[in-house]
């Protein structure tokens, strides 16, 4: 093959799944000249393994990205056709917005954005060779000869990198959806020294919707009063698909268990690591063998094409066994198999070689994003690829790189397990990842990230405006609540009762009953003639903080303690692996790893609560040697 110089630009972008889009969105919008390149055009924004966005834990992700100027948000807003609040039962901590997705409406809507966007230049193009100039540059090739220079490369190649799907006894070198791999890319990446691994996740079948009898399933419409993903989504979104729910049987199980040694999974053919919180069928069945059923969710593709998704049916058995395994479904015994389940290996690198800023750190100006970055899922890949995009453009401009930490933000939380922690499957996020879930909720993320994303130059200073006086009037409201008494009559006292919420104190404050279990902001209408007329996200607001405000202090002081450990910063240059009083895993795992501060180095696995003391020591002397000029 012959090479030709096709071109230089500051920040090449290799993919343009959900990771590459933010990545290259977020570059050019603060200014830097970008190219992105993917396998194929038609498959930016693609969905191959659910059609949807959010859901727990990731609904947190796309609204965080929303307040910091990400486009996922607005996109699924213009293209979701249901909508769903999910653990409404449970506390605001773990509210999540999950919506089912258009998939071809948003594959669509994500290419135009990116056609359209100023400074940014969209290539189709197989990338098979990355190579680091003596200056510290990068050349990036493509299939054809062509050869881009760029002065910082991130990489977002998703399940493309050393692709390959499986289906029974059956495997392709491919990427998802039938498309083309990339393998000569994970060769190059070798060749630069990068840790790769070996990942696996998995699709589920995809069914015609004439082919299946919904009188044996259960309708899951969406919710009566929708919520938007973006805080500048000022229309409430409109459901247009209604999902529904089917339950597997014995039947199933006896099914895959008689097939299990025609299972890829078990057979050996599969050597990649799958998501434990996202599995295949048959993992289901292996590991919960009491377990005679398990929920189905048939969610539509979209409003103009007739294929549902089975979800949570992922597989990698063989067809004929999928069929039967379907079949075996009230409701599917008749089901036509579009698209048949299938499981998929790639190449992503040990994101332990990352910094927090998500570049490689023995590679300085190549970054990491996504599924690259040993994660799962749309939400991951695309705050990681928007974190990678701002630090690309932020360290060619000379500035420092912009950083969240997990006691701000899911995305903190996110990245720090990744660089901090390393994984040994796809990360999935999830509530229970974050300590400080009570503070991080997906309600109010604009509150805690608008004001850094206006730092950073990718939030408008009228968005901005919102925000301070949308919290502004919350405040108020709380003030006047706090001022505001209500005499006893019998249309409380009978309220309260209906609440299971004690008895009505004379002079009781709207504020104090308001802090009463099972009473609402709406529960207090009838006695409050002088309430202002707020918009829901206000009221929503003024609940939360008055119900919640002792739990709320708490882990703020659990995050100002976190915020000191933080501030502590370890040098650079200290040389870990000579510090014998130390132990040798604790030795090992600061060298690869290079924390930042004593709080990161105190979250690496195989480092001990002694080791961070003894650092906490030398740390000590350090600054008193410095003191005495020594």
């Amino acid at each position: 093959m012959r090479e030709f110089h096709a071109g230089s630009t500051d920040i090449a972008v290799i993919g343009a799944g959900h990771a590459g889009i933010e990545a290259a969105l977020a570059s050019a919008r603060l200014g830097l000249n970008t190219l992105v390149l993917t396998v194929q055009l038609d498959a930016v924004g693609n969905m191959p393994c659910n059609p949807a966005i959010g859901g727990t834990g990731k609904g947190h992700l796309v609204r965080e990205l929303d307040a910091l100027g990400g486009e996922m948000a607005k996109a699924a807003d213009e293209c979701c056709i249901q909508y769903r609040l999910l653990n409404r039962g449970k506390g605001p901590a773990v509210w999540s917005l999950r919506a089912q997705a258009d998939r071809r409406r948003y594959q669509e809507r994500m290419k135009h954005t990116l056609e359209q966007q100023r400074g940014l230049s969209v290539r189709q193009g197989e990338a098979v060779d990355l190579r680091r100039e003596a200056d510290g540059s990068y050349t990036v090739v493509l299939s054809t000869g062509a050869a881009f220079h760029a002065k910082a490369v991130i990489l977002a190649t998703g399940t493309y990198l050393g692709g390959r799907v499986v289906i029974g006894d059956w495997t392709e070198s491919s990427g998802p959806d039938g498309m083309h791999p990339s393998n000569a890319l994970s060769e190059a990446l070798r060749r630069l020294g990068l840790p790769l691994r070996r990942f696996k996740t998995g699709t589920p079948p995809r069914i015609h919707r004439r082919s299946v009898d919904f009188s044996k399933l259960e309708i899951q419409p969406g919710d009566a009063l929708p919520i938007p993903f973006s805080y500048a989504t000022k229309t409430p979104p409109e459901n247009r698909a209604v999902c529904y729910l089917a339950w597997t049987t014995a039947e199933t199980q006896k099914i895959v268990e008689a097939n299990l040694d025609r299972s890829p999974l078990y057979s050996g053919v599969i050597q990649g690591t799958g998501p434990r919180y996202c599995p295949s069928f048959e993992t289901k069945v292996v590991r919960f063998p009491d377990k005679r059923r398990h929920q189905l969710f048939l969610e539509p593709m979209g409003l103009h094409t007739e294929e549902l998704y089975v979800q949570g049916f992922s597989s990698s058995m063989p067809e004929e066994v999928q069929v039967q395994m379907l079949h075996s479904v009230p409701g599917l015994e008749h089901a036509e198999i579009t698209r048949p389940a299938y499981a998929i290996e790639y190449d992503c690198i040990d994101p332990l070689a990352l910094s927090a800023a998500l570049e490689v750190k023995a590679l300085p100006g190549l970054y990491g994003a996504g599924q690259f970055n040993g994660s799962s899922g749309y939400e991951e890949a695309a705050v990681q690829g928007f974190m990678a995009g701002v630090n690309a453009a932020r360290k060619l401009r000379g500035e420092p790189p912009f950083l969240l930490s997990r006691g701000e933000s899911y995305i903190g939380a996110l990245i720090d397990d990744l660089v901090t922690r390393g994984t040994e499957e796809p990360y999935r996020m999830m509530t229970s990842r974050s300590e400080y879930r009570l503070l991080l909720r997906q309600d109010n993320a604009d509150l805690r990230l608008t004001a850094r994303g206006h730092e950073i130059g990718l939030v408008s200073r009228e968005r901005l405006q919102e925000v301070q006086e949308k919290y502004a009037r919350v405040e108020a409201e709380i003030r006047r609540l706090e001022h505001t008494g209500t005499a006893p009559s019998e249309a409380l006292r009978a309220m309260l009762e209906e609440k299971h919420s004690g008895g009505a104190a004379e002079g009781s404050s709207l504020l104090a009953l308001l802090r009463r279990p099972r009473v609402g902001y709406e529960d207090l209408a009838p006695f409050d003639p002088d309430r202002p007329p707020l918009p829901a996200d206000v009221r929503e607001q003024v609940e939360i903080s008055v119900k919640y405000e002792g739990y709320i202090r708490r882990q703020e002081r659990q995050v100002r303690e976190f915020r000191r450990m933080e501030h502590r910063l370890l040098p650079e240059d200290w040389d870990y692996a000579s510090m014998d009083n130390l132990r040798l895993e604790a030795r090992e795992k600061l060298s690869a790893v290079r924390p930042r501060s004593l709080g990161q180095a105190a979250r690496i696995s195989g480092v001990s609560p002694a080791d961070i003391a003894a650092l906490a020591a030398r740390l000590e002397q350090t600054h008193k040697g410095k003191e005495r000029g020594v």
